[in-house]
């Protein structure tokens, strides 16, 4: 995992770590080794040995030049073009030239003949012109040069971009980003995950996203400031270590049951999706609660399930369901209610039913029904970890106090019109503000939020927050999210915690998204069943 950072957070994390004798020239050591490395490793295999690094005056361009001296040593022609003026005697120019590199000056070529000509001279362009710093709108000089190199690059087949810890000219904050700014194929960016480079327009100038370190954590010890950071942004061996064991004298008990609680007559296949995917993440066994004449249409499709035949209402799940649901909680260690629900009156009371009373957190253990619950000496069993999911949410938000009357260990997962009716917000102000609207609820709600959407947030009421790095059409389909929700349960039901959950089930998804569109050869053409496909793909990586 990366830690995901504002500028000025990164700023802290570097003048302390400078301040306790890890100075900034090691960690420009260690970025342009890595960047070096990245660059070696993906384009000298397929023969493009020329490299061209556009050096800005800041640590972006020391980075680029530290690199550019590494290549020329592993048997790269590496030039360097200095858009701005670095100090004459600047060491990183000389060892450059040492490594046998050549180096040209924007003050020695007022019309740009040789910088242009340079740009058609070579098949890869390391872009460190400007750094995580930059304010907008560019300087006049500055953004002219950029500007050039954008319509140069545009017209040159079989060049490749690569951006140095973030296309020169994009806030890396904001996200926004200078109309000359260089669209990347690939940025290879330092230490950790830019804020600004996971939000629009600036994502669709990184290409592919690559990381390397400056050292800490390996030769110096990781500054007070980056241990302060409780953003991250998960990845493969990140969800690895978060799936559960899987021995071999296992049986199905062994990794838990999930109970769906899902369907209504116009929304039949939510509940497949979701029980699919539950037991494609790994969970032992699951049952499928639905709506009595759901039966027949989904059994014939899904042999692995059990089933639970609950009251209905003209279609939909009824009031009267919720002491059906508490009869065979059985051995449920996880419950997913909402996929396909509907928003009908009954299915609401249904919710408030099963929630019915004042009841009390029993740690890992789900709900007991107090003495004032009203019950009338019906006692409600326990009830096991939920994830509540899809029409549920908004039927939930009619309950007052809604959120002290479910689990501790819930996980919720709107979409943006959900969490408007969750939070009473507009859907253009969560979207204007996704990051600190999941985390600020979180933590008043007491439960996980996934806030569904490009670069899904998932927070935890703690204050730790994972940002899912993909954003695709792909995604964005109906039933999708039922594959989501159905992931989270099936982690949930195998004895892994709510946060931890969320975060994996919400990388599985999103990476099952994009091989599914990459399959399909379209993103326009991905259904929620492709997705739940692609999880096969993702998962047969992971364990």
């Amino acid at each position: 995992m990366w830690k995901y950072v504002s500028v000025a957070e990164m700023v802290a994390i570097e003048r302390e770590a400078d301040a306790s004798g890890w100075t900034y020239a090691k960690m420009m050591e260690w970025a342009g080794k890595g960047l070096a490395e990245v660059v070696h490793q993906i384009y000298y295999p397929s023969g493009e040995r020329t490299v061209l690094g556009l050096i800005g005056s800041g640590n972006n361009g020391g980075d680029t030049l530290v690199a550019l001296s590494l290549l020329a040593q592993w048997g790269w022609h590496a030039s360097a073009y200095l858009v701005r003026p670095r100090p004459e005697d600047d060491p990183l120019v000389a060892r450059l030239k040492q490594a046998g590199g050549r180096c040209y000056q924007a003050v020695d070529d007022p019309d740009y003949r040789v910088f242009k000509a340079q740009l058609a001279a070579h098949r890869v362009i390391l872009d460190g012109v400007l750094g995580t710093g930059v304010r907008l709108p560019l300087k006049k000089e500055v953004a002219e040069v950029l500007a050039l190199a954008r319509q140069t690059l545009a017209n040159l087949k079989d060049t490749h971009v690569v951006a140095v810890d973030c296309p020169s000219g994009v806030d890396c904050d904001s996200g926004q980003a200078a109309p000359e700014c260089i669209p990347a194929e690939l940025t290879v960016t330092m230490a950790a995950a830019k804020r600004g480079l996971f939000q629009f327009p600036a994502y669709n100038l990184v290409g592919d996203l690559r990381f390397v370190g400056i050292g800490l954590g390996v030769e110096a010890p990781y500054p007070a400031a980056w241990h302060a950071i409780t953003r991250f942004v998960p990845d493969k061996d990140w969800v690895c270590q978060v799936l559960p064991p899987r021995p071999l004298d296992a049986h199905k008990g062994t990794f838990g049951t999930a109970l769906v609680v899902a369907g209504s007559l116009n929304y039949t296949g939510a509940a497949l999706l979701a029980g699919e995917a539950a037991y494609r993440s790994g969970a032992g066994l699951v049952t499928l609660a639905i709506p009595e004449p759901l039966h027949a249409p989904l059994a014939g499709r899904f042999p692995e399930a059990t089933w639970i035949l609950l009251p209905e209402d003209e279609g939909v799940i009824s009031e009267h369901a919720a002491r059906v649901i508490w009869e065979n909680l059985g051995r449920a260690t996880a419950l997913l209610i909402g996929p396909g629900f509907g928003l009908k009156a009954t299915t609401g009371k249904f919710i408030s039913s099963l929630l019915k009373g004042k009841q009390v957190a029993r740690p890992g253990m789900g709900l007991i029904p107090s003495a004032e619950s009203g019950n009338q000496g019906e006692e409600a069993p326990l009830l096991p970890p939920l994830v509540i999911d899809a029409d549920a949410l908004k039927l939930l938000a009619q309950i007052p106090g809604w959120f002290r009357q479910i689990p501790g260990s819930a996980v919720l997962t709107p979409h943006p019109g959900e969490m408007s009716v969750l939070s009473g917000l507009s859907t253009k102000e969560i979207q204007a503000n996704r990051l600190e609207i999941a985390e600020r609820y979180a933590r008043e709600w007491g439960h996980v939020v996934v806030l569904k959407g490009a670069f899904t947030v998932v927070a935890a009421p703690d204050g730790q927050t994972a940002i899912i790095p993909v954003a695709s059409p792909a995604l964005a389909r109906a039933g999708s999210g039922d594959v989501l929700a159905g992931l989270i349960v099936g982690l949930r039901a195998q004895g892994v915690e709510p946060f931890p959950a969320a975060v994996a089930g919400a990388w599985i998804h999103a990476q099952a998204g994009l091989r599914a569109a990459k399959s399909l050869g379209s993103t326009a053409s991905v259904l929620a069943g492709d997705i739940l496909r692609g999880v096969l793909d993702v998962m047969r990586e992971l364990v």
